[in-house]
C-alpha cells in the first residue's frame, strides 16, 4: 500500500516486536512451575492488579506482595524479581531490521508500550534500547495504557508529528486498529518476513 505523505516516525511496541513480552501469561506459568505456586490463584491476583502496575501506580515490590508474597514463601522477593527479569529476551533479527529502517529512512522512533516501571527500565538498559529508540512513551510514565486513545495522542504530542507521518508497529491487531482510527498508519507484526514486505509496500527502505 503506497501512501502520499512520507513516513518520518515509527511508533514501536517493544514486547513481541524487538523483545519478548516482559511478564506475560507464559512467563507466569514458568514462574508458577519453578516456585511451586498455585497458578489459577496467581492469575486471579495478577489480573486484579496488573493494570495498576503498568500505569506506574504500584511498585514491582508492591505487586509481588499482592500476587505472590501474600503468604509465607520459601524464596525471597529478590529471587522472584530476578526470575521475572530473566524472562526478557531479544529478537536480534527484528532489532537489526528496526536499526536499518531507522538509518536508511532517517526516521525517529518512539516506543509506545505497556510496561511496569522497574521492568521497563531493566529492559531499556539490558538491551541498550536507547541506542535504537529516541523516546519512550511507556504506560508507567504517562499513566495511561494501550488501547486508550490518549497514549497515542501523547506520543503524537511528544514527537510533534502528524498522524499521517507516523507508522505504528504492534503485534496486537486491536492496538494497531486503535491507532489507525486516529489516522496513524498501522502495521500488524506477525513475523519478520511479512513485516519486511509490509515496510517495502509503504515505500520504506529495509
Amino acid at each position: 500500500m503506497k501512501i502520499s505523505t512520507p513516513i518520518t516516525t515509527l511508533f514501536l511496541d517493544i514486547g513481541g516486536i524487538i523483545l519478548t513480552n516482559g511478564w506475560d501469561r507464559h512467563a507466569r506459568e514458568r514462574a508458577a512451575k519453578k516456585f511451586n505456586l498455585d497458578l489459577p490463584q496467581m492469575e486471579s491476583r495478577h489480573n486484579a492488579t496488573f493494570d495498576t502496575l503498568e500505569i506506574g501506580k504500584l511498585s514491582l515490590s508492591e505487586y509481588m506482595k499482592r500476587v505472590v508474597f501474600y503468604s509465607r514463601r520459601s524464596f525471597t522477593e529478590e529471587e522472584f524479581k530476578k526470575f521475572m527479569f530473566l524472562q526478557s529476551q531479544s529478537f536480534p533479527q527484528m532489532i537489526d531490521l528496526i536499526k536499518k529502517v531507522k538509518e536508511k529512512n532517517k526516521l525517529k522512533i518512539v516506543a509506545v508500550s505497556n510496561e511496569s516501571k522497574e521492568l521497563n527500565e531493566y529492559r531499556i538498559k539490558k538491551f541498550a534500547l536507547s541506542s535504537i529508540i529516541d523516546c519512550f512513551v511507556s504506560s508507567c510514565y504517562v499513566r495511561v495504557r494501550k488501547p486508550d486513545f490518549d497514549i497515542y495522542r501523547i506520543a503524537l504530542d511528544i514527537s510533534q508529528k502528524k498522524p499521517s507521518e507516523v507508522l505504528y508497529i504492534d503485534d496486537r491487531l486491536m492496538f494497531v486498529q486503535v491507532a489507525k482510527s486516529l489516522k496513524i498508519h498501522g502495521l500488524h507484526h506477525t513475523d519478520f518476513e511479512s513485516t519486511c514486505k509490509k515496510l517495502l509496500q509503504l515505500s520504506l527502505k529495509v
